[in-house]
């Protein structure tokens, strides 16, 4: 691997641009490569091998593509999918799960919530990283059901998700949360929305910050950052109609392109 090589980052859809912000804001230097896998999204729906066959397709691709380093920008691939990644590939992989530790560790109610889906709530990860920390608090677990698509179907502001979210989020206030964990690298897009139900008292916490200082801390353990020099450029796909993903990434700068690419 080559310092002068991309950062790839690939997920379920555009969710994860959330995770790829994080990483370009952190490390502006490096040029990137995201691949938006809406066309199979959700992830948090379909069996453990199909989402581990779906995350060798994307992985794949990207070192295809030329890539040093791969952050799995999703919770399901990386709960079902990053530990066979791992063993079967050279590369390194960055993964993302529920930020649950912070939120355990500063809840003053003792009760937190998590906003995830399916597959990632019902994972052994999941699992153990919430035994782990949680002792003596009441986690309040969520499915996300529905979310996901809207998100991707560019249907943040419209009644059905209102509805969805206050379905999900008012039985959380209820019991008193002072913590909400999103779950879901698409999440983070909805918070302005969350905000307005949950009020000023939640503390929403996403795992975006956390991934990019990951991946500047294994970049620069293996002498691979990106020389301080370089004019970082960036390329985009999706495999579906690329004006989602466009919409959303749309601060994303000059020094970049969003194309339609069939995989």
């Amino acid at each position: 691997m080559k310092s002068n090589q991309a950062i790839g980052v690939f997920d379920s859809g555009v969710g994860g641009i959330s995770i790829w912000k994080e990483i370009v804001d952190l490390l502006p230097y490096e040029d990137t490569i995201y691949l938006a896998d809406s066309k199979n999204a959700p992830y948090g729906q379909k069996s453990r091998q199909e989402i581990i066959d779906l995350s060798v397709k994307n992985t794949e691709l990207l070192l295809n593509k030329g890539c040093k380093i791969i952050v799995v920008a999703c919770n399901t691939a990386t709960t079902s999918a990053i530990d066979f990644l791992r063993d079967n590939y050279m590369v390194d992989f960055i993964g993302i799960e529920p930020a649950i530790k912070p939120a355990a560790l500063q809840t003053k109610t003792n009760a937190i919530g998590i906003l995830a889906t399916q597959g990632t709530l019902s994972s052994e990860l999941f699992h153990s990283t919430s035994k782990k920390f949680t002792e003596g608090i009441k986690v309040v677990e969520q499915v996300g059901e529905g979310l996901v698509p809207l998100i991707e179907n560019g249907k943040m502001d419209t009644p059905e998700m209102v509805y969805l979210l206050n379905k999900y989020l008012n039985p959380m206030l209820e019991e008193q949360i002072d913590y909400l964990v999103l779950g879901c690298s698409h999440y983070p897009f909805l918070i302005p929305q969350i905000r307005k139900i949950v009020g000023d008292k939640v503390t929403i916490i996403d795992s975006g910050y956390a991934v990019a200082k990951q991946t500047r801390a294994i970049l620069s353990e293996k002498n691979l950052l990106a020389p301080k020099k370089n004019r970082a450029f960036h390329q985009l796909f999706t495999n579906v109609d690329i004006t989602i993903l466009k919409s959303i990434a749309n601060d994303c700068g000059k020094n970049a392109t969003i194309d339609y690419l069939d995989f």
